[in-house]
């Protein structure tokens, strides 16, 4: 798997940029916190996102180990999507994100 992971820079802070940027990933990455989930769920809970997009940053999420998909033999198939232990261990960090943006929406009010 590591030869199809993106090849980052030697800085933590613009490898750890590179694995969570974009619009969606760090809210897709909330969503699964609590518990798996399937694709129509998370299409569902992100109003605006569209399949293409989600799909997108799932297989991104996934090639860069922070999303594990798992597939059951069951007809029709069932997709769940869950955080890996790396994305676990990622979350106190989007947490204070988190506080952050909620203190500064609050000044700026």
């Amino acid at each position: 798997m590591k030869d199809q992971k993106k090849n980052y820079t030697e800085c933590p802070v613009e490898t750890t940029l590179n694995l969570i940027q974009g619009k969606w990933k760090v809210v897709i990455m909330f969503r699964l916190r609590e518990t798996s989930r399937r694709f129509n769920e998370l299409t569902r809970l992100l109003p605006g996102i569209t399949q293409r997009m989600l799909t997108n940053q799932l297989r991104e999420l996934e090639r860069d180990g922070l999303v594990h998909r798992e597939v059951y033999a069951e007809v029709p198939a069932r997709v769940e999507y869950s955080l890996t232990e790396l994305a676990e261990s990622l979350m106190p960090i989007m947490l204070s994100v988190k506080d952050w943006g909620k203190e500064y929406l609050e000044v700026q009010q």
